[in-house]
């Protein structure tokens, strides 16, 4: 089983939590700084941004005060700014919007980008209809495009909307392209972790403000950690359950709690985490991320 909070992944989710309303540019000891906060050493900081630099999704920019620094590459950006659509947004899907199918041929002589092909799919949240023929729902279109097209993948790819006609009852075909259970196992493993996290801070906040500038010191930094964590963990769910209709999931699917939970810790500690932030880079504003509604 993968790790689960990896430096590199609390890496990315800091930035996009806090890094993109200044410059956006981080030195590598204020990155240290942040991720000592979640228990991340300054070597595993250090090693993780030079493989992000390599990856393309980090590039040498100065800070706001002039200092070395690194900020997201457009490439790294785009993939934030798609990330807040699902990771922020609680659409209501329908059966009626229908799907997004994604058709693909490979040459046998390139068979490694069948492979990479196949696996961003499947990080996109598409489910699997037949070899060659994975499909999602409709709203994801405009993500699997930039995906597709920022690693070079589009011209072995057809894109086409549709809705399913038959011949099985689409909930039982949504059980077959998705592994549906797997999925629900990622909503109660969140719900295990953070569940209990949000019962202790609602339980503190009827005695304290929530106010993020109210805040002593080490309750910044306690929601800052908190929250960090939990974004960290709930961004991943929003791909691997790419957010089928109610009406096509079983009775008791757990998706739609543990999405109440993360909107509850996000409202209640992102702000207040920020006043940690400020405190470790002067002139940051911190404000919330841009959220978009489908």
């Amino acid at each position: 089983m993968a790790e689960l909070h990896t430096p590199r992944s609390l890496i990315v989710t800091l930035y996009g939590a806090y890094g993109r309303e200044t410059s956006g540019s981080l030195a590598v000891a204020e990155l240290i700084r942040l991720l000592a906060a979640v228990g991340v050493d300054a070597p595993s900081v250090r090693s993780s941004v030079s493989r992000l630099k390599r990856r393309g999704l980090l590039e040498a920019r100065p800070t706001a005060a002039g200092a070395a620094g690194y900020a997201l590459s457009a490439d790294a950006r785009q993939l934030l700014d798609d990330g807040d659509r699902r990771i922020y947004a609680h659409p209501a899907p329908r059966p009626q919007d229908g799907w997004v199918l994604a058709v693909f041929s490979v040459p046998e002589s390139e068979r490694s980008k069948r492979h990479v092909l196949r696996s961003r799919l499947a990080g996109l949240g598409f489910g699997t209809a037949a070899p060659g023929v994975w499909l999602a729902p409709a709203r994801l279109h405009d993500e699997a495009r930039h995906t597709l097209e920022r690693l070079q993948l589009a011209p072995y790819v057809e894109l086409f909307r549709g809705e399913h006609l038959g011949f099985a009852p689409t909930a039982e075909a949504v059980a077959r392209w998705w592994d549906l259970p797997a999925i629900a196992k990622q909503h109660e493993d969140f719900l295990d972790r953070h569940e209990p996290v949000l019962r202790a801070w609602e339980s503190r906040s009827s005695a304290a403000s929530t106010d993020a500038e109210a805040w002593a010191e080490g309750d910044a930094e306690a929601a800052y950690r908190d929250y960090l964590l939990a974004l960290d963990s709930w961004r991943r769910l929003p791909y691997a359950d790419p957010g089928l209709p109610a009406e096509l999931l079983p009775q008791d699917w757990p998706g739609a709690r543990s999405a109440e939970v993360f909107g509850r810790l996000h409202g209640l500690l992102r702000d207040a985490g920020a006043g940690f932030v400020r405190g470790a880079l002067p002139g940051t504003s911190s404000r919330p991320p841009r959220t978009t509604t489908t």
